[in-house]
């Protein structure tokens, strides 16, 4: 069993996310949206958290032995969390809480001992999946099982939803199109990072379109599941 997962984003006319260009294009259609949605649980990955929610100094540790194994540790039991994919665990955190929700990071097998430690010391939540990267099915089934998450809301960069949409777990897209245009060159896209130039096209059904706010439109898409393209 995996969460129902829901990438949802805020964009320009032409597919950009950079996040001062949007704060310029809308208002609060975005979180407006995103409550709509009622996910239990948000998700990032480390770029964006680094940009909005870690210390500014990076983690370090004069003992890098890597934990080596896909284990987990609950340190507060909720009815949703905020999560971080830091896969080498390079972020260090202020608190235990983002915005009333407790943290969870999600890391490779890679990281750290102690870097799980310090984790466990500010009672932050964690999973380790996945050898040399972060297993992102495990990861998921982790959460589900583990940690009671049912509708994760995928919140990062375009990297992050690449990486989840390649491992064929998304459900639904949730796109807010602001009324602006980026234009700019090499500037990130809703998805992006798929380096394989053979990729598919993902194939997607129309769930629902409606206006936000003053100038902006909410889209929501299932995702067509190829293997099963009866399913919505």
């Amino acid at each position: 069993m995996k969460p129902y997962i829901i990438c949802h984003m805020m964009a320009s006319i032409d597919g950009r996310i950079d996040c001062d260009m949007t704060e310029r294009i809308g208002g609060n259609e975005y979180y407006e949206a995103l409550e709509q949605l009622a996910c239990d649980s948000d998700l990032s990955g480390r770029i964006t958290a680094a940009m909005h929610i870690a210390l500014p100094e990076p983690f370090h540790t004069d003992n890098p032995k890597p934990a080596n194994q896909s284990s987990f540790y609950k340190a507060t039991e909720a009815k949703g969390y905020s999560i971080v994919l830091d896969s080498k665990g390079k972020l260090k955190w202020p608190g235990n809480n983002i915005d009333g929700k407790p943290m969870l990071v999600i890391a490779s097998e890679q990281v750290a001992q102690t870097y799980l430690d310090t984790l466990c010391r500010q009672n932050i939540s964690w999973i380790t999946t996945g050898k040399e990267k972060v297993d992102l099915t495990q990861a998921v089934k982790m959460l589900n099982e583990h940690f009671g998450v049912e509708r994760l809301a995928i919140v990062g960069g375009g990297h992050i939803n690449g990486a989840f949409l390649k491992a064929g777990l998304l459900d639904e897209v949730s796109l807010v199109i602001g009324a602006g245009i980026d234009g700019r060159k090499g500037m990130t896209a809703v998805f992006d990072g798929i380096d394989d130039k053979n990729y598919p096209t993902t194939l997607l059904k129309l769930k629902s379109m409606e206006r936000i706010g003053e100038n902006s439109a909410w889209l929501r898409y299932n995702v067509i599941d190829t293997t099963n393209p009866s399913r919505p």
